[in-house]
């Protein structure tokens, strides 16, 4: 009877082992998407089922680091599923290239000092996780990637002429920045 039961074991334990070697690892939870909105510039929306909170930082190919949803209490932000992270589009400076966006979700308002600081001194991993960060509470990392690019110079300072058009000379022009608006009598 020993010898049945053993090869029972046997039997059952080598199935368990083709199943786990079958298996698929899970697939990567899409946490959050960039949406580009222009040359240099994002929105980050958060996708349904997320933890309540966030705080977004970048970290450019240069090595820069940015808080981007900066409070002042300093702290995360309420972050709706379906709509950009603080009603917002975020630029990011051409001259530092490509950078990673990490979006910290967490089930409570996280003090984004500690976050910046232990990002700092995880800069040159390659990936940063949950697991990496000493944060109370639960917390959900996403990371995602923006290139900027040069788009169409921006105008400061010009002067607007009628009908909201900018004067390509500056306002140096005898006429810029006026129009003639002609006025017939009215008949009584």
């Amino acid at each position: 009877m020993t010898r049945w039961t053993g090869l029972l074991t046997v039997m059952v334990l080598g199935a368990g082992i083709v199943s786990c070697d079958d298996a698929k690892p899970p697939a990567k939870v899409e946490r959050a998407q960039v949406k580009r909105t222009g040359p240099a510039t994002m929105e980050i929306i958060p996708v349904e089922g997320q933890l309540p909170y966030c705080m977004l930082f970048t970290m450019s190919e240069k090595g820069v680091i940015r808080q981007l949803t900066l409070t002042r209490e300093n702290r995360s932000i309420r972050c709706d599923a379906n709509r950009p992270v603080a009603n917002t589009s975020f630029r990011v400076p051409v001259q530092e290239g490509k950078v990673r966006v990490y979006i910290f979700f967490s089930d409570e308002r996280v003090p984004a000092g500690s976050v910046a600081q232990q990002l700092y001194d995880l800069r040159d991993r390659e990936r940063v996780t949950a697991m990496d960060l000493r944060l109370p509470g639960r917390i959900f990392v996403e990371t995602l990637e923006f290139t900027p690019e040069t788009g169409e110079p921006e105008a400061t300072g010009v002067i607007v002429g009628a009908g909201g058009v900018v004067t390509s000379d500056g306002g140096t022009a005898p006429d810029a920045g006026t129009s003639t608006l002609s006025v017939e009598p009215a008949d009584n």
